[in-house]
């Protein structure tokens, strides 16, 4: 009887011990997976890693803190689009509504860490969109035609002679190699129809929500910094092109002030 109630109790410390792998129930994982954001379970990154929600997870799990629309509010984003001459083609294209409809394909964005993470998040996503496109004014790369950002040596997306992969939307994606499967996630033909993202405004934000997602959302907490060169790569960092990265960063610090949030470290790369 003595060795049955030391079993009881040694069970009952270890299941306070771990209490990460009991919350995995609640998500109905087993005692040693993840719940992941989107309430699906498994062990790897995609599911213990950014978002994860209960479990073994490799991070803090997500509170979901805010409402990125909260954020995005019409005085937020019109305060931007609103600075653009009416003569700009984006004004009559992009709209608050537009990238709404588009965050609903990517419920992450903004959405991992605290209120002030997401603040930063939304801070640095509109700063690049703001650079990229002239405060919402361009829809398509300037000159874009004579850039046919055409990497041949991506098989696995080859370019249609055609058609140019020059830059285009809120982000100005650009390259077969951005195109090709950033169509394929969401669902139009990049390869032979790149010029969908300079049509369709939803798809347009879509692409940018992806490409931001794909490349830029999992070095936020590295500093500002970090997602400039996560978006130009090496082109604007390391001293070579300082007036465009000043450009972005003072986008960046105008809209933390906006949202009432500190910067954060790292502004520059």
């Amino acid at each position: 009887m003595r060795n049955i109630l030391l079993t009881i109790a040694l069970v009952g410390f270890l299941a306070a011990a771990l209490p990460s792998r009991v919350a995995a129930q609640d998500c109905e994982c087993s005692s040693d997976e993840c719940c992941s954001h989107w309430g699906s379970c498994g062990t790897s990154d995609a599911y213990c890693g950014t978002g994860c929600k209960s479990g073994p997870c490799f991070a803090a799990p997500t509170t979901d803190p805010v409402s990125v629309p909260d954020i995005v509010t019409d005085d937020f984003f019109n305060g931007i689009i609103g600075q653009a001459d009416d003569s700009c083609v984006g004004k009559r294209f992009y709209s608050r509504q537009a990238f709404l409809d588009a965050l609903e394909s990517y419920p992450q964005f903004g959405k991992t860490g605290s209120v002030e993470n997401s603040k930063r998040e939304v801070a640095a996503f509109f700063a690049h969109v703001t650079h990229e496109t002239g405060q919402f004014c361009n829809v398509e790369e300037i000159n874009g035609e004579a850039n046919n950002y055409c990497d041949e040596t991506v098989t696995q997306y080859p370019c249609n002679p055609e058609k140019g992969y020059y830059g285009r939307g809120p982000i100005q994606l650009s390259w077969n190699s951005n195109y090709g499967p950033a169509g394929e996630s969401i669902g139009f033909d990049g390869l032979n129809a790149p010029e969908t993202v300079a049509n369709d405004p939803v798809i347009s934000f879509r692409t940018a929500l992806w490409y931001w997602m794909e490349h830029v959302h999992s070095v936020m907490d590295q500093g500002f910094g970090s997602t400039i060169r996560a978006m130009n790569r090496d082109l604007e960092c390391d001293g070579k092109n300082q007036e465009t990265v000043e450009s972005r960063v003072g986008y960046y610090s105008q809209y933390c002030q906006q949202l009432d949030v500190d910067t954060g470290d790292n502004l520059t790369c």
